[in-house]
């Protein structure tokens, strides 16, 4: 019988090359040191590369009598001071490609240690519960983003079924109290919970004739004339009778 049943959820896990880390400090500190914690190690043959091995290009410190070695693998290269000066990068390996005699030959020969032993940390033990690694790169940012994302989901399902959840409540509520405010401004009734909002139709629907208003005003505003001119008058042109008559008649039509 377990003394600590919460510690089950870790039996899954316990399996192959693991080892366990206990701590108290922050995991996301704790995880950095591990990962940073690495040791070199040579390519062997028949082993699968984990990762892109890449011969930079410079010289190598090789005499020119080695120069076939290199054309066997495609390198290309040139004789400068007297040893053997790589062109170009090489990837010399892909990842998941097997090692060859001839790449742990060269590897060898420039002494590159292109692999290496660490500790790959893939999942977390906390509180009774189980979790991969890569949760602990996302920020408080994303996690409140995740977190009302399913709010909003359930929000919408609620709405969308007709069954009152605490997510849908509070738009439930803010539909019924515009429904309360549409019917209070078309019926001319004011409650105390409306009248901010009343006020601050008032107040939007006074802002265009004020501007209307002040635009007149500026309208009629005209220069006045400079010093020692004479304003020219025009003529005043009185309107004939016809368009008196049909104005007059487009009152009544």
């Amino acid at each position: 019988m377990v003394e600590n049943p919460s510690l089950e959820a870790l039996l899954p896990y316990v399996k192959g090359n693991i080892g366990f880390v206990f701590t108290n400090n922050d995991l996301n500190t704790i995880r950095k040191v591990v990962l940073e914690n690495k040791v070199p190690a040579a390519a062997k043959q028949g082993s699968v590369a984990p990762i892109d091995v890449m011969v930079p290009p410079g010289p190598t410190g090789l005499d020119p009598g080695q120069t076939a070695f290199f054309q066997a693998l495609n390198i290309s290269t040139k004789i400068a001071r007297g040893s053997i000066e790589i062109i170009n990068p090489v990837l010399l390996i892909k990842a998941s490609e097997k090692v060859s005699a001839s790449h742990v030959a060269l590897l060898s020969k420039l002494n590159i240690m292109p692999f290496f032993y660490g500790i790959k940390v893939t999942h977390v033990y906390e509180s009774g519960s189980v979790y991969e690694a890569s949760v602990l790169d996302l920020t408080k940012d994303d996690l409140y983003a995740k977190f009302f994302a399913g709010v909003r989901k359930i929000a919408a399902l609620s709405l969308a079924i007709g069954y009152p959840t605490v997510a849908s409540v509070p738009h439930v509520l803010g539909g019924a109290f515009r429904k309360l405010l549409y019917v209070g401004a078309g019926a001319g009734y004011e409650f105390k919970e409306a009248k901010a909002f009343m006020e601050a139709g008032a107040s939007a629907a006074a802002a265009p004739v004020a501007a209307a208003a002040a635009g007149g005003k500026a309208a009629a505003a005209a220069p006045a004339p400079a010093k020692g001119g004479k304003k020219k008058e025009e003529p005043k042109e009185e309107a004939p009778v016809e368009e008196e008559e049909a104005g007059f008649g487009g009152m009544f039509d």
